[in-house]
């Protein structure tokens, strides 16, 4: 247990609001590998750069938003995974995050121990791709991420979670 004191009452306020910030982006940092951000993207067909290892492959997003470090798959492919976005480019210009209604360029590399997909092969231009997520997953979104979050991207997990059958 903390225990905070200061002689003025606006001291302590501001005490407590730091240290609650910093419990936060802590927690966020600690968790930030298990937080997977909904997203669902429609492949370009003229915009296929690289088809395997690593896939770079142009893409509309759809709906939420494709951060680095987010694990796809295919759930028209019997939930193929397919990878871990590692790169954004808008532009030419490398990017953290792209939200809905941009083309990006994505560069997804596969799985360590996993035998590498291929656009082609595993799937093709017509399939959507979607991040991979988990009910721990979004438990980390609801408890440390809820500020990043919009109202769309909270429509899109309930989506998601039919089809993952999440409970």
């Amino acid at each position: 247990v903390r225990i905070f004191s200061a002689e003025i009452i606006y001291h302590l306020f501001d005490a407590f609001t730091k240290y609650r910030q910093d419990y936060k982006k802590q927690k966020q940092e600690e968790f930030k590998h298990i937080a997977v951000f909904p997203c669902k993207m429609k492949i370009l067909p003229q915009y296929i750069f690289n088809s395997r290892d690593p896939i770079v492959i142009g893409v509309t997003v759809e709906a939420g938003q494709v951060k680095q470090g987010t694990p796809m798959c295919v759930p028209s492919k019997n939930f193929v995974d397919i990878g871990v976005v590692t790169s954004i480019e808008i532009n030419h210009k490398q990017v953290d995050v792209a939200k809905k209604g941009q083309e990006v360029c994505v560069k997804i590399e596969p799985i360590p121990g996993e035998s590498p997909k291929m656009y082609g092969r595993h799937f093709e231009a017509t399939d959507i791709l979607v991040s991979k997520i988990s009910r721990q997953s979004i438990d980390a979104l609801k408890d440390w991420f809820r500020d990043e979050m919009q109202k769309s991207d909270w429509q899109l997990i309930v989506e998601l979670k039919k089809v993952f059958e999440i409970i």
